[in-house]
């Protein structure tokens, strides 16, 4: 019964925290460490299973990433149209953090994945997402189509900061939005957006390292994640984008603090 218990957790932690900003690597890493699910298969089921949050924004936006890969589209790229998203923009936002992953890669795995780095990404971060909504900026971007590239420029580098386990790419992401102009709503969408490349290069780079592990019988384990993340996950997006432009991002910070205490306070002290 385990076997299926835990990655039915993980993966409601998994699709409920991947896209708000909250860091699903710490709560993983966190969950994992409290459900004593730790190891090289629990790092690649960590990893596969944000498959299917990648799969929920895909589908949800699904009108959005059929227009990617219209003719006009593409042609709006190439001329570098600042207007009426395009690849150019998700291409400016997408390559700080993927150039900057894949050349620090391999330390974030053997330093930084421990419940004391999350700790420190998780109120780190909380104090950057508090900073960027209590900064007066005026607002211009209240769009997906009003987006210019010096903010995609702003947001792949806030970006670079989620490679730090429990900072959270959603809050680096919608905290660089805020600063470079944009509204909540538009920010969060972005992020969302903009996730699925990085999150499939992100990935797809860590399977193919621990493609061994994969067995028939932990194939099993690995779908029944993929499958719950993909559904809290649509769940999660939906009812967030309504919370965020009620609430806007502090309260998040404070689960964030929190959290950090508590964890610390209660399991490591």
């Amino acid at each position: 019964m385990e076997q299926y218990i835990v990655p039915v957790i993980l993966g409601i932690v998994e699709g409920l925290t991947e896209f708000i900003p909250v860091s699903s690597t710490g709560h993983l890493i966190l969950s994992g460490e409290l459900l004593n699910f730790t190891g090289a298969k629990a790092a690649t089921f960590e990893v596969f299973i944000q498959l299917g949050a990648i799969l929920a924004v895909v589908v949800l936006y699904r009108e959005r990433f059929r227009r990617f890969f219209t003719f006009e589209n593409i042609m709006s790229g190439f001329k570098m149209k600042q207007h009426e998203l395009n690849w150019m923009h998700i291409a400016v936002a997408i390559l700080p953090a993927l150039i900057l992953g894949y050349l620090v890669h391999d330390i974030i795995k053997e330093y930084l994945f421990s419940a004391e780095t999350v700790l420190i990404g998780l109120l780190i971060g909380g104090i950057v997402m508090i900073v960027a909504e209590r900064i007066p900026i005026l607002t211009f971007s209240t769009d997906l189509d009003k987006i210019n590239f010096r903010q995609c420029l702003v947001i792949g580098l806030a970006q670079c900061l989620s490679l730090w386990p429990g900072f959270s790419r959603s809050g680096a992401t919608i905290s660089g939005g805020l600063l470079a102009g944009m509204d909540h709503k538009t920010a969060a969408e972005f992020s969302f957006i903009i996730a699925v490349p990085v999150m499939i290069a992100a990935t797809g780079y860590d399977l193919l390292k621990s493609w061994s592990l994969i067995t028939p019988d932990f194939m099993v384990t690995l779908l029944i994640g993929f499958v719950v993340s993909f559904v809290v996950a649509v769940l999660a997006i939906v009812g967030f984008l309504k919370l965020l432009q009620r609430v806007k991002l502090t309260p998040f910070a404070v689960y964030r603090f929190i959290l950090a205490v508590g964890y610390y306070l209660i399991i490591l002290r």
